[in-house]
């Protein structure tokens, strides 16, 4: 038995898809198992002990390729990437269910090429099209296209390749995830300000993290509270899994990181804007997410230029979701 699972990006997803992974290797034991994604999802997935192979679709170093002029080494790549996609599967499981993804699943040549009837035309390459209810959380979304192959669900893990990495951070201590990609899910650089000195006072030392791009940003939060810790950029995905299991508390926007504390089991407080929830908050119990309801909401826009529903989201109120959540 050959299998492909086919989930591309972003982080957040990938994780989602992470229970479908486990069940699938408790399901089919001695299968071979191949997982397609970009460069992102391979940091998080390589040497996963449930994976045989991960096979990275580079949509972000090939076009570097071209602008350079290194042609041969593109070349040799794609048809490296194309070799391992052809290895006759028995099944394909296309769980991104985008034009891409479509196309990467027709190139596969699977037996049985299995997916949702999604937004962007992926079905026209899909041998066996499931309904998709995009209104359900992702996390139980994915887990239909298991249901569709006859496996029952009976338990929801995150299965993670940990990486072992003890972390020298006085505790306790709470993590802050003040990023994301849109503009419009950011809280404010004077509101992390003063919810750091509160956690302080209440004895949490506070870890910002982020990417080597949000440095700066996070630098501007942290010049204010020099006993805050910088952590931007000199985290991989796997050591921050290890930071998030010795945390009390992630403190997060709609953002990867945030479904990343709350697969390891870490306490998550997210604070939701322009997204909605029900479909992408922290997945499991034990967490806490602050959403005021405006008539706007969810817009699902990158950029806002009012960012009312975060406005809404007070100092004061994420300081007693975490007394309430911490004790």
């Amino acid at each position: 038995m050959r299998i492909l699972i086919i989930k591309l990006s972003s982080l957040g997803d990938i994780i989602h898809t992470l229970p479908c992974l486990s069940i699938l290797r408790e399901a089919f034991p001695n299968a071979h198992i191949d997982w397609v994604t970009e460069e992102l999802g391979a940091s998080l997935l390589s040497g996963h002990p449930y994976i045989d192979n991960v096979i990275i679709y580079k949509r972000y170093t090939w076009p570097s390729y071209l602008k350079r002029g290194m042609w041969l080494r593109l070349i040799n790549e794609v048809r490296a990437f194309l070799r391992d996609l052809r290895r006759q599967y028995d099944i394909v499981l296309d769980f991104q269910g985008l034009l891409k993804s479509g196309i990467i699943t027709a190139l596969a040549k699977g037996k049985r090429e299995i997916g949702f009837k999604g937004k962007e035309f992926n079905y026209l390459f899909l041998k066996e099209k499931v309904p998709v209810n995009y209104n359900e959380h992702a996390v139980i979304r994915y887990l239909r296209l298991i249901e569709y192959l006859g496996i029952p669900i009976r338990k929801i893990e995150f299965p993670l390749p940990y990486n072992h990495k003890k972390w020298d951070i006085p505790k306790p201590f709470v993590v802050i995830s003040p990023l994301a990609r849109w503009e419009s899910k950011l809280w404010f650089k004077e509101r992390w300000i003063g919810l750091t000195k509160e956690l302080e006072k209440i004895g949490y030392k506070v870890v910002f993290i982020g990417s080597m791009k949000d440095e700066d940003y996070i630098g501007d939060i942290c010049r204010d509270i020099p006993s805050a810790i910088n952590l931007s950029g000199k985290t991989s995905l796997k050591e921050l899994a290890c930071l998030y299991r010795e945390a009390s508390l992630t403190i997060s926007v709609d953002t990867g990181p945030m479904h990343l504390a709350a697969a390891v089991g870490t306490p998550v407080i997210a604070l939701f804007g322009p997204t909605d929830p029900n479909r992408t908050g922290p997945f499991g119990g034990g967490h806490r997410v602050i959403y005021h309801s405006l008539p706007c909401q969810p817009c699902l826009k990158r950029y806002c230029p009012t960012r009312l529903c975060l406005k809404a989201i007070e100092v004061e109120e994420v300081v007693s979701a975490v007394k309430e959540i911490l004790g």
